[in-house]
Parts: C-alpha cells; sequence; structure tokens
C-alpha cells in the first residue's frame, strides 16, 4: 500500500518541459490524458481506503489526497495551455476538432475535483464528528455524578409510577368484582321471586283439582241415586199393574 501511495505521489513529467511550453499540442493532450489516468486510478484508491479503514484516515491518505490534487491542478493548466494552442491552428476543422478534445479533457478534470471535493468533505465531516464525540465523551465522564443522581431520580419516579398504576389496577379489579357480586345478587332476588311465584301457581292449581274432584263425585253420587230411584219407580209400576 505504501508503494502504491508513493507511485501516486510522484508528478508526471512533461515531454520538453513541465508546462507545456515547447511541446506540441498532441503532446499535450497526451500527457493530459495520462495524468487524467493516473487521478482517476489514485481516486479509486483513496476511495477504497476511505471505506475498508472504516473512516480512520488521517495517517494514510494524505499524501495520496494531496498528489491527486497536484495532478488536477497540472491538467486543468495543460487544458488551458491546449486551449491557447488550438486557437493558433490554421483549420478551421483542427480547431473544432481539437476543440471538443479539449473540452472534454476538462469535463473529466471537473469530473475527478468534484470527487476529491467530495471526499475532502467527507473527511472533513468525519473529523468533525470525531471531535465532537470526544467532546461529549469527555464533559460525560465530567458529569457523571450528576447523571448518576438524575438517574436515580428518574427510577425513584418510575417506582412511583408503577405503585399508582399497581393501586390503580387493584382498584379496578375491586370495583369489577364487586358489580359482578351485585350482579349476581340481582339475578338470585329475581331467581327467587321466579321460584315463589311457581310455587303459588302450583298451590293454586291443587286447589282447583280439589274442588274439582269434589264436584266429581257428587255428580256421581246424583247419578247413582237417580239410577236406583227410577229403578225403585219402574218396579213400582209394574207390581201395580200386574
Amino acid at each position: 500500500m505504501e508503494s502504491s501511495l508513493a507511485s501516486a505521489a510522484t508528478p508526471l513529467p512533461l515531454e520538453g518541459g513541465g508546462g507545456g511550453g515547447g511541446n506540441t499540442l498532441s503532446e499535450i493532450y497526451q500527457n493530459a490524458k495520462k495524468l487524467q489516468l493516473r487521478t482517476r486510478d489514485a481516486l479509486e484508491r483513496l476511495e477504497r481506503l476511505e471505506y475498508s479503514s472504516g473512516g480512520n484516515l488521517e495517517s494514510q491518505t494524505p499524501e495520496l489526497s494531496a498528489s491527486i490534487k497536484r495532478d488536477l491542478t497540472q491538467i486543468q493548466s495543460l487544458c488551458v495551455e491546449m486551449d491557447r494552442l488550438c486557437r493558433s491552428l490554421p483549420s478551421k476543422s483542427h480547431r473544432d476538432l481539437w476543440k471538443r478534445k479539449v473540452e472534454q479533457v476538462t469535463e473529466e478534470a471537473e469530473s475527478l475535483k468534484q470527487s476529491l471535493d467530495k471526499y475532502f468533505l467527507r473527511n472533513q465531516k468525519r473529523t468533525m464528528e470525531a471531535k465532537e464525540r470526544a467532546e461529549l465523551l469527555g464533559r460525560a465522564n465530567g458529569e457523571s455524578h450528576i447523571l448518576r443522581i438524575f438517574d436515580e431520580e428518574a427510577q425513584a419516579r418510575q417506582s412511583v409510577r408503577s405503585s399508582a398504576r399497581m393501586l390503580e389496577e387493584a382498584s379496578l379489579t375491586g370495583e369489577a368484582i364487586l358489580s359482578a357480586m351485585s350482579g349476581s345478587r340481582e339475578r338470585l332476588k329475581n331467581a327467587q321471586r321466579k321460584a315463589l311465584d311457581v310455587l303459588n301457581t302450583v298451590g293454586l292449581s291443587n286447589s282447583v283439582l280439589r274442588l274439582i274432584e269434589r264436584r266429581h263425585r257428587v255428580d256421581n253420587w246424583i247419578k247413582y241415586a237417580g239410577m236406583i230411584l227410577t229403578l225403585v219407580i219402574v218396579f213400582i209400576i209394574w207390581r201395580w199393574t200386574r
């Protein structure tokens, strides 16, 4: 990993000069493309390091990110130089062709720069979050006694609330039992009244039955007496007619 970081941090020499002076437009373009390729590879390594190291990048990537930034600055300088040279081309078709190539290199360099800026923003955010966590931990260690008191008070309040809730539940349970017992008493009273009504009805029915039986016996006596009297009268008439 250290060798790859060192190779990415090594500046890419330009053919015939460092700033493009004395080089042809094609040579400057080739140098810019080589720098773009190296910058893209270095940026990919930087992002892999970011996600594989768990955010601990302070001791691993400053040199690599600085190298990427230098390469991007150099690419931008080469784009300025190519733009200057392509304007001096005599053929309009060649000027338009090189203008499109320069625009492509410029756009890709701008995209790489935006990726690097996003990396710096993420790194800055991680640094601020780590600083805030350290401050919070220090403050928590200094205020642990107060927090412990607050926790004890919160536990006491929670215990009181739990006891009040248990008492309320017990009261509601007692009320429900009393209500159920009251309902049972009413049902028993209703059943008792119905039983007395049935008994009274049965007693009245027995009296009526006894009266009917007595009347039936009297009717039988009258019937039998009439039959006997009729037979006696018939016998008397028969004897008298003889």
